[in-house]
């Protein structure tokens, strides 16, 4: 195996290697077919978003049964970092380890776009995917006419919300239908018994916009930037504050209440245009009033499954490596674990997993057929979490394992390496780093592009030889974020609507913690907090991490150790 790794420093080849509810490893050659095996019957595939090459190798690697691509001039994502060079390569690294490829050409066209339909089909049919992910009518018949060999998949910028919308795409050859966001779980049932022939994809998890599937003008009247063609610049994201007029035509900042309401006009002022003031009708509880929680269906995935949805997709062309492996990883899990028991499936253990990576709060979103108010999110756009995408591993030495840095590492932090297909994490505490160029600091900064040498030695209660089993290049590494008050409350209350929306919290458990995020964002605090201390100053943490000098070499944790010796490093004592 330590030789198998020597040959993929480089991420030409990934081995598979498994591990469930043992410690026995069961390692299995990467697949060599040129196209990838069919889902084993009635399974649905766990489809990822892939907007680079390392991010599609990294969904490869953490378990995607299918990724979607697609370059920035023909696809919905501008931004996207691939040529079309890159996805000759995507498609050929997927297909070598058995995951299929959706290429994504679904903008919606305008006259200058069709000029360019020759030259790309030319290519599609070169690099041959699974696929064709298509939103425009006139682009579906045109593929049609001159590929009719491709696959044809109807985008959800189609907006297909029925079954006999669903019907009318099979009618006219399409293979897959993306549903509408809008679609409520009893819609989508009904749809899967009255088009049971014809493959059904729904999105599961993601960023949600705050108009219908994405129809929205809003970036291209304040940026000048199509949403439809791949350029939206998030403008319900952004910061507005409303601004009071009073009828003499002056403008003050007063307090609303009921008393005094009906004296005024509403503004919005977004933060880069300072004295544009953009009407509204009514006031509104806080100051991002377009912003949407993300989709996470998690809580739900057990009803997808049960019904036979075809493919479950994971949004997210624009997100990091971290964001796709540790998602991958919680669907992957969730859905074998489904199929391996239905009756005993919960969801939890995998909505801890997803709650590692940023988000901007959980909803149900239309799953019950219509948004709560639990579903927006008020008082802040960022995504939050309490841990942090720290490096992924570069490559392999034959003593060390070459690390990428991500986020700022400081002497004390604790680096938790997610395998991409064992359940166990492996923590490590470092107290220095030992850079490439062979110095040793106690601080490193991303932005640097400086690399870290994690010698196997740092790990002193793991096997090196295991170690690089199971933690190949690309493998993703998180670490614990130190946050503001402000910034703890706004987790509380996103995980209390969450549970509010499941019907799992009260009204009064909600209005409290509201209450709780109000107060910190009017005291400021800016002091920051992990929930586990550094250097050990303030006592053990309870992990019993690697190369934790207070816990493995302190006379007082002895009884701790002892214990330790029946569990697994990282679960607290």
């Amino acid at each position: 195996m330590q030789k198998a790794m020597k040959t993929c420093a480089d991420e030409s080849c990934l081995p598979v290697v498994f591990l469930q509810r043992s410690s026995e490893i069961l390692t299995v050659p990467a697949m060599k077919h040129e196209k990838p095996s069919k889902n084993l019957p009635g399974r649905s595939e766990l489809l990822m978003p892939a907007g680079s090459l390392e991010t599609l190798k990294t969904a490869v690697l953490y378990g995607a049964d299918a990724v979607y691509m697609g370059t920035p001039d023909m696809s919905m994502r501008s931004k996207s970092q691939l040529t079309l060079e890159d996805v000759v390569e995507g498609v050929r690294f997927a297909h070598t380890h058995g995951v299929r490829v959706y290429l994504a050409l679904n903008v919606i066209t305008h006259n200058k776009d069709i000029a360019r339909l020759p030259t790309y089909l030319e290519t599609v049919r070169v690099v041959a995917p699974d696929g064709l992910i298509v939103a425009d009518p006139g682009v579906f018949a045109y593929v049609r006419e001159h590929a009719p060999d491709i696959p044809l998949h109807i985008s959800t910028q189609a907006n297909v919300c029925s079954w006999l919308t669903v019907d009318y795409w099979q009618k006219q050859g399409a293979d897959l239908v993306v549903l509408a966001r809008e679609v409520s779980f009893a819609e989508l049932e009904e749809i899967r018994e009255k088009c049971p022939d014809i493959k059904l994809e729904a999105f599961v998890h993601g960023a949600m916009c705050m108009t219908y599937s994405g129809r929205c003008l809003l970036s291209n009247y304040m940026a000048e930037r199509g949403a439809n063609q791949g350029s939206c610049a998030n403008s319900c994201r952004w910061e507005y504050k409303v601004h009071l007029k009073l009828k003499d035509g002056t403008l003050q900042e007063l307090t609303i209440n009921e008393d005094n309401a009906g004296l005024f006009d509403f503004f919005l002022e977004e933060g880069y245009r300072p004295g544009e003031l953009l009407p509204i009708e009514e006031d509104q509880n806080g100051s991002y009033i377009l912003n949407a929680k993300d989709l996470c269906l998690m809580p739900k995935l057990n009803d997808y499954l049960r019904i036979g949805v075809d493919s479950l997709k994971v949004e997210g062309r624009g997100r990091s490596p971290y964001y796709v492996a540790i998602n991958a990883r919680a669907y992957r899990a969730a859905i074998d674990d489904y199929y391996a028991d239905p009756q005993g499936w919960r969801p939890r253990p995998y909505m801890r997993e997803l709650e590692t990576v940023g988000n901007r709060g959980f909803s149900l979103a239309f799953h019950n057929g219509r948004l709560t108010n639990y579903a927006h999110n008020y008082d802040d756009t960022r995504t939050l979490a309490e841990w942090e995408f720290a490096g992924s591993i570069a490559a392999i030495r034959d003593d060390a394992f070459v690390i990428d840095v991500k986020n700022k590492l400081e002497a004390g932090d604790v680096l938790e390496f997610v395998p991409p297909r064992t359940r166990e994490t492996i923590l490590l505490r470092l107290y220095d780093f030992l850079l490439e160029n062979g110095q040793t600091v106690t601080e490193v900064h991303a932005g640097r592009k400086q690399r870290l040498v994690v010698p196997f030695t740092a790990f002193d209660r793991e096997d090196p030889a295991h170690l690089q089993a199971i933690l190949p290049p690309l493998t993703v590494i998180r670490k614990e974020k130190s946050l503001t008050r402000e910034e703890w409350a706004r987790l509380k209350l996103d995980k209390t609507a969450a549970w509010r929306e499941q019907g799992k919290s009260t009204d009064a458990v909600y209005a409290t913690n509201r209450k709780t995020l109000s107060v910190a964002l009017e005291e400021k605090l800016m002091d920051r907090r992990a929930r586990s201390p550094r250097l050990g100053t303030e006592g053990c943490c309870g992990k019993g991490c690697n190369g934790c000098a207070i816990f493995w070499h302190d006379p007082s944790y002895a009884k701790a150790r002892a214990l330790l010796a029946e569990k697994k490093i990282g679960e607290m004592l």
